[in-house]
């Protein structure tokens, strides 16, 4: 990775508060440092944008899915419904403290309503779905706004295997009745069931500021 770095030259006394003093060494060398210019190529930036967005994404999906598990070993699949609905949120709020973005899923299909996609994201699950309508392939991007100044990082969800059916599949099928009637109690608007194997889910969005994926650039 090439950085082009300015270093901007002090020509001015630097003078210590109410004196003449010149103030020591190590406060004149800080200053220099602080007054550094750091220029970015922009397609390393898209890069780093999507090497971090892919590490994000996969520890979210980690730490849902290990939970999840542990949840349905603990208290069944039906639990593991009402262990959702109260922690899955919190799990991706931690992981968006943990590196200062935004992590959500987004999902025309959605359990929870807070999953439903903002404007800014909705045209970019449409690309998914037509995607796998026809059967091409969904890559993770990643998306300006704000006039650079916030990078969107997107993948598709698909459906992986047979443990989601058990939540996501067909009523009658894959899922039980008492994890219907759970389902229905604490998502009453849900559009997540009638799934398969394969299937898409939904996608990520992770919303990143430029100044965060260049500190990482450093």
């Amino acid at each position: 990775m090439k950085k082009i770095i300015y270093l901007i030259p002090v020509f001015f006394a630097i003078l210590s508060c109410g004196s003449n003093e010149r103030v020591s060494r190590e406060v004149f060398d800080e200053v220099n440092k602080s007054m550094k210019v750091t220029k970015v190529n922009e397609a390393e930036m898209i890069q780093a944008a999507m090497k971090w967005g892919n590490e994000i994404s996969q520890e979210a999906q980690d730490a849902l899915i290990g939970t999840l598990q542990e949840a349905i070993a603990e208290k069944g699949v039906t639990g593991a419904i009402e262990f959702c609905n109260v922690e899955a949120l919190p799990i991706l709020q931690e992981v968006s403290d943990k590196y200062n973005v935004e992590v959500r899923r987004a999902s025309f299909d959605y359990r929870n309503p807070v999953d439903a996609p903002k404007e800014y994201e909705a045209g970019i699950l449409d690309t998914y779905v037509y995607n796998m309508e026809n059967n091409l392939e969904s890559e993770p991007s990643v998306q300006k706004f704000e006039n650079g100044d916030v990078l969107l990082y997107t993948k598709a969800i698909k459906i992986p295997g047979g443990l989601c059916l058990n939540c996501h599949g067909e009523p009658g099928k894959e899922i039980a009745q008492e994890t219907l009637n759970k389902i229905d109690e604490l998502y009453p608007e849900d559009k997540a069931k009638g799934h398969q194997i394969g299937d898409l889910r939904g996608m990520w969005s992770i919303r990143m500021t430029k100044k965060e994926v260049v500190k990482r650039m450093e």
